[in-house]
């Protein structure tokens, strides 16, 4: 599979949101053996502290990244409980792991119930506290502070035996406040914040069976999954807008969104094994139903202090249909050669009486427009041939093809006049690849591989067209010692019917890890990636502006190093450090580069320089068999070069107890 460099990038970009918290410990407490009660083996572990943190800066910022606060926690908990001679009463198994509850932002609890050859029950239970303080070019007024909680409860009738029947259900709700904008009598007028009640749900129930007869496992799932979104938008008082300084106002406006739902699907998984081939095979259909309606009215004043009375109705009932298919076929006709193709089918569609109507009271003009269709269908086949020429050497190459049909059909209605309008476009990619695998000493291995591809009408102008990708690995690697280095380039060209893109991005990586002493470790790496696109532009402002280009760069470096001692095995002390940066195109200065549009605005926005670092401790001692002592400190700053408003400086740490009993 082709990397893909933005995807790199969200990566890399989500290691800031994401750096690990000093705190749970995982240090191990009391006995692996656990102690016996009765019939069963009990293991205990419990770690409950006291965090603390001091934010110097962007506090909003820092709780959209972190969000750790101060107070009691219950950090860590786990509970085992195993029946002696596997036959217990009601279970053979109990397993409980906690992460974080009372406080913490990210909570979560795990539990399994199993009794041998009869039932497993699995239950998952998380909660997110997302808070996003808006970016500063909205004026805060693009916010939200919701709670996303999450369980999932999956039971299995006959677990180890060869007819498995099972059932499940999944929740996932999303709720509280936000702040959102709308902008009213115009495209080029005036914004008003507006207050938003985040209300959002989702239910999914699941049953299915699973048999395995003479080496075939066949797998079937019926599921339903219904969705709502009742989120509302009120306009606390009337407004005059950012702009106070126009005569565009909002005295009030009402709006009803309510959405919703229901998928039901199945899904079908088939596949077997022998000594000359394999197969597997993967199907799934869900017919989605959609249901939603939008009415908005809104009162006020135009950009030239007219009296405004407005009414957007939106209202429909849509069917969305997904088929999707593979199916892999492995041949092993010599022990050296491996031989394997893979077909894929998907198809999309959307369709339904979608209508979008919008009414000016004022001037009794009204605006209809109708959707009717949508289709999508993708066509791949993959061949790959896996050749070992010899024990340290084995070549691999390969050709994929994929055809996708987008097709379309809409009809719009003005006053007494209709048209129907229908578009398709087909696009058609080829690709090879050839890679190289070789040992030519037991500690070494190197991989290269490369693939190019040619695409004749991409749908999107960010889409593959002319690529090509070449990539390397070499590691080093003996009990004590191991050492790896990586390098990948992607390059791609498109030229699409409305805009010209091209991106290029190239990464490279080093990484290590040394253990001299069972006392001793010590682990490092260090990764760089360049990206650079050009992107054609047209757009709106004070009429349509063309030949325009949108340039971004971005070197990003990001590095990591840590270092565990255990000292007389009675305590643990364990350093890290990580930083990543982003150097943009080396400008000191939010100033306008010689590359990109003419437009200011435009031209500023090429880079995104910023920096984050965190350097953490954590240290653990033994106080008695089944009792440690923990403690730990994390800081974090966070800094863009050219917008300051965001940066922050934060120090964060705990202290707890681990115990068994």
């Amino acid at each position: 599979m082709r990397v893909n460099p933005i995807a790199i990038l969200i990566s890399a970009a989500a290691t800031l949101a994401g750096q690990p918290p000093a705190a749970p410990t995982p240090a191990a407490v009391g006995t692996a053996r656990g102690e016996n009660v009765g019939g069963y083996n009990l293991t205990t572990a419990f770690e409950t502290g006291y965090r603390f943190r001091a934010v110097d800066g962007n506090y909003g910022k820092y709780r959209s990244d972190v969000n750790y606060g101060n107070g009691l926690r219950l950090l860590s908990g786990s509970l085992t409980v195993h029946s002696r001679e596997g036959r217990g009463g009601l279970f053979d198994e109990i397993v409980l792991s906690t992460l974080g509850l009372g406080n913490d932002p990210y909570q979560s609890s795990n539990l399994r119930v199993q009794k041998n050859r009869l039932y497993r029950y699995d239950f998952a239970w998380r909660l997110n506290e997302y808070y996003n303080p808006a970016l500063p070019i909205s004026f805060g007024e693009h916010a939200a502070n919701t709670i996303r909680r999450l369980q999932d409860h999956d039971f299995v009738l006959f677990p180890q035996s060869s007819l498995r029947l099972f059932a499940g259900y999944s929740r996932n709700s999303q709720n509280g406040p936000a702040l959102t904008t709308v902008q009213q009598f115009g495209s080029g007028n005036d914004e008003f914040p507006l207050f938003a009640d985040v209300r959002r749900l989702r239910n999914e129930y699941r049953l299915g069976a699973e048999v395995l007869v003479m080496g075939v496992r066949l797998n079937i799932l019926r599921g339903w999954d219904r969705f709502s979104d009742t989120t509302g938008a009120t306009l606390g008082a009337a407004s005059a807008g950012n702009n106070a300084g126009d005569l565009v106002t909002l005295a009030s406006l009402r709006r009803a969104e309510p959405y919703g739902g229901s998928s039901p699907y199945w899904r079908a998984t088939l596949g077997a094994d022998h000594k000359l081939w394999a197969a597997s095979g993967r199907f799934s259909y869900t017919d989605g139903f959609r249901r939603f309606y939008f009415d908005e009215l809104a009162s006020g004043t135009g950009r030239f202090g007219a009296a405004q009375n407005r009414q957007i109705l939106v209202a429909g009932d849509g069917r969305r249909p997904v088929a999707a298919g593979n199916l892999t076929i492995s041949l092993f006709p010599a022990s050296r050669l491996t031989l394997t193709n893979h077909t894929a089918f998907h198809h999309a569609r959307m369709e339904g009486d979608s209508v979008y109507r919008e009414v000016n009271n004022a001037t009794a003009f009204d605006n209809l427009l109708e959707f009717r269709f949508l289709g999508i269908r993708a066509i791949s086949n993959l061949t790959d041939a896996s050749f070992r020429a010899a024990k340290w050497a084995t070549l691999y190459g390969g050709y994929h093809f994929s055809a996708r049909r987008v097709r379309s059909r809409e009809s719009e209605t003005v006053g007494e006049f209709s048209d129907l309008r229908a578009a398709e476009q087909n696009n058609r990619l080829h690709a090879g690849l050839a890679g190289l695998r070789l040992n030519p000493a037991k500690p070494v291995r190197v991989s290269l591989d490369a693939e190019i591809g040619r695409a004749d009408r991409p749908f999107y102008p960010v889409s593959e067209k002319n690529y090509h990708a070449l990539g390397g690995r070499l590691q080093y690697k003996t009990k004590t010692l191991e050492l790896a280095a990586a390098s990948r380039a992607n390059y791609n060209t498109n030229s699409v019917a409305l805009a010209v893109h091209s991106s290029r991005a190239r990464n490279h990586s080093l990484s290590g890890s040394w253990t001299p002493r069972d006392w001793l470790s010590l682990d490092a790496g260090y990764s760089k990636l360049h990206l650079d696109t050009v992107s054609g532009m047209a757009f709106f402002a004070a009429g349509l502006v063309e030949g325009q280009r949108s340039y971004y760069v971005s070197n990003l470096h990001a590095a990591h190093g840590g270092v565990r001692v255990a000292i007389r095995s009675r305590a643990d002390l364990w350093l890290g450090y990580t930083r990543v940066q982003d150097t943009g195109d080396g400008r000191p200065a939010a100033a306008a580069s010689s590359r990109g549009p003419d437009i200011l605005a435009f031209r500023i926005a090429q880079v995104f320089p910023l920096s984050f670092e965190s350097p953490m401790a954590r240290f653990s001692m033994r106080l008695r068999g089944k009792l440690r002592w923990n403690a730990g400190y994390q800081h974090y700053r966070y800094g863009e070069e050219f917008f300051r408003q965001q940066n922050y400086r934060a120090h964060t740490g705990y202290t707890s107890v681990l115990w068994s009993f």
